[in-house]
């Protein structure tokens, strides 16, 4: 009996110190201090912030949705209003149009308005095709592009679905036509390939200039709030969302000085996109080829 007993002892022992454990971890989280992200203190920079800005979005009656490119690690975004079910789409991608118009049928959404950021070097957009399957959808790109669209955009510009709007920043520097898309409480940031993760947009082809470039983030993005989430075209590390706070202070690029980052992009020594001689010709005119 007695070696039952000694046996039965360290089962006691480590139940008992689950159940310590357990208790302590539901009073962390009871208080706050149990948070993903919390445990690195980056002053002003707190995941409070970020998860507030992105709950109050939500809850105003804005449904997002963050879709991904693999070949070319492109993003696509849909946002629409909750109640009257209009929908926009920016930067889509040729490749994945059946499953964009199969989520846009699926969500049961009335899809307006197919924008670009930029005519882009390494995917074709799907905007030409998408207008050909979707009947009253109206393409948008910026004026400066060089592109075709139903809707030429210019700063200030706003893009209007339901009650929700985003408002176009103009961002030059990775091409003459990118924009920037700003929500109209500021909470949120479609930056194009302006600003990206922890980076920015190449500058050595497409009309690229590291200055314009320089001046259009810390000009156009860098004076969002610090809590407005920014969401990049592209992302090439599993990077899904950052912040402009946090890409002002730790972007490794965009946090030196004008001549510091003007002597990074001129020596980046970067491959063309593979796509580039398919892609530009065919996103100048909305995408709009032989397919």
């Amino acid at each position: 009996m007695s070696s039952v007993i000694r046996r039965a002892t360290p089962v006691r022992r480590a139940l008992a110190l689950t159940l310590r454990l357990r208790a302590n971890t539901e009073g962390s989280a009871e208080n706050g201090r149990f948070r993903p992200g919390a445990a690195a203190d980056v002053g002003p920079l707190r995941a409070t912030g970020r998860s507030y800005c992105s709950r109050r979005s939500l809850t105003e009656g804005l449904l997002f949705r963050q879709l991904f490119e693999l070949e070319s690690s492109t993003y696509t975004y849909l946002l629409a209003d909750t109640e009257t079910r209009e929908a926009i789409l920016i930067d889509p991608v040729l490749e994945t149009i059946d499953r964009d118009l199969k989520l846009v049928h699926e969500l049961g959404l009335n899809l307006k308005v197919a924008v670009n950021t930029h005519c882009h070097a390494d995917h074709i957009t799907s905007t030409g095709l998408m207008k050909r399957r979707l009947v009253g959808l109206r393409s948008a790109i910026c004026k400066f592009s060089g592109a075709s669209a139903d809707i030429l955009l210019s700063e200030g510009d706003k893009i209007s679905f339901g009650k929700h709007y985003l408002t176009v920043r103009e961002t030059p520097g990775h091409t003459d036509g990118c924009v920037t898309l700003v929500s109209g409480d500021q909470s949120v940031a479609f930056t194009g390939d302006a600003l990206l993760i922890r980076g920015c947009g190449r500058t050595d082809f497409q009309q690229g200039c590291p200055e314009k470039l320089y001046k259009s983030v810390h000009q156009k993005i860098f004076t969002l709030p610090d809590q407005c989430l920014v969401y990049p075209a592209h992302d090439y590390l599993g990077q899904t969302v950052s912040t402009v706070g946090e890409e002002r202070q730790f972007n490794p690029r965009l946090t030196k000085s004008l001549d510091e980052f003007v002597k990074i992009m001129n020596n980046l020594n970067l491959p063309k996109p593979e796509k580039i001689e398919a892609s530009v010709p065919a996103n100048l005119i909305c995408g709009v080829h032989e397919v």
